[in-house]
């Protein structure tokens, strides 16, 4: 026995917050009951469960790595009719959705499936899945910028945890900066590096978890196999621990302790911080 929403999105159907809300609306049935609350459960092996009056049938899971080109939202549909990243896979027959979002300007990886389980442990902070980015940036970050992009920016939703930031070596053009984080706020990137006075020109996504974009070129599109679908399940078999001090990196200082000056040892004394010696007469 499994929830209803979680059912239908592993059917494909919709994400499971958008299940929750096909429920709530009515439109979900099941043995010809309708069900209009969150919580309950069912067997798709005995129960016939239907949607908008469609039979639930589960699809083969199926996992796209797609090198998304500038241009296409993320989404599977768009009311103001612009290009979306399922445009893209239109020869792949099943109900695919984007794991997590690049926005329009940014390109690179970008994972499409019906496995609705795996796409949302694979975006969920609780799995803090690692996500790496590669920036050009009109400026090159000096040593003091990098370790604020290590150390966290604050930005409107407040401090981003520790990431980590590496110049990659290029002969020519703009700097590129390489960052990995593990969280996916809105266009955190872009953020963090205008936090920092180095503004993106073009930004692209060049691995997710344990998947590397590689060689394939840009508005192409190909099947997991196997061995990677294993490795990212692995990558989120459990939730993410939080990051211990030992984790972060150092922080350096040139600042001397200086030993403390009379005055301040005597007021101490006189609100009785600091012991006193008793003298006998």
């Amino acid at each position: 026995m499994e929830r209803l929403q979680k059912l239908l999105a592993a059917a494909g159907v919709a994400s499971r917050r958008k299940a929750e809300r096909l429920i709530l609306e009515g439109r979900v049935t099941v043995d010809g009951r309708r069900v209009t609350r969150l919580g309950e459960k069912a067997d798709p092996s005995r129960s016939k469960i239907m949607v908008d009056g469609r039979l639930l049938e589960a699809e083969p899971k199926t996992y796209i790595l797609l090198n998304k080109p500038k241009g296409p939202i993320t989404s599977v549909s768009d009311p103001q009719h612009r290009p979306v990243v399922t445009d893209l896979v239109q020869e792949v027959k099943v109900s695919l959705r984007p794991v997590g979002r690049l926005d329009a300007a940014t390109e690179g990886l970008l994972l499409l499936t019906n496995d609705g389980q795996l796409a949302y442990r694979l975006t969920h902070p609780r799995w803090g899945v690692e996500k790496v980015y590669q920036a050009e940036v009109s400026r090159r970050p000096n040593a003091a910028a990098l370790r604020r992009l290590r150390g966290g920016i604050a930005l409107a939703e407040g401090k981003t945890p520790p990431a980590r930031a590496r110049m990659i070596p290029r002969r020519s053009g703009h700097a590129l900066v390489e960052i990995t984080i593990h969280t996916g706020w809105r266009r955190q990137v872009r953020r963090m590096l205008e936090a920092v006075g180095c503004p993106v020109m073009s930004l692209r996504r060049v691995q997710l978890g344990p998947i590397k974009l590689g060689n394939l070129p840009r508005g192409k599109w190909r099947r997991l196999n196997p061995a990677e679908v294993r490795t990212l399940w692995k990558a989120v078999a459990e939730p993410r621990k939080a990051q211990s001090a030992a984790d972060r990196e150092p922080v350096r200082t040139n600042r001397v302790t200086r030993p403390a000056r009379r005055q301040d040892v005597q007021t101490r004394i006189r609100r009785g911080d600091l012991p006193t010696k008793t003298r006998t007469r």
